[in-house]
């Protein structure tokens, strides 16, 4: 099953990445193949339920910059 998911490197050279279906859930590697790795276990939890309620939904918004 292909996951689609959306990734940066920080500056510290950390790797960090949402499922896009689940943008609300972060997570972390220190390379991509770790991020991806832990992006998989975050799918696992989701499905199984097993993440809890403590969540920090996330908001869009949009502003006109001159």
């Amino acid at each position: 099953m292909a996951v689609q998911y959306t990734y940066w490197k920080e500056p510290d050279g950390m790797y960090l990445g949402f499922l896009n279906e689940y943008p609300d859930r972060w997570t972390q590697g220190k390379d991509l193949a770790e991020l991806e790795y832990m992006l998989g276990d975050l799918l696992d939890l989701i499905k199984s339920g097993d993440l809890g309620d403590d969540v920090r939904h996330c908001s869009t918004g949009s502003f006109v910059h001159a």
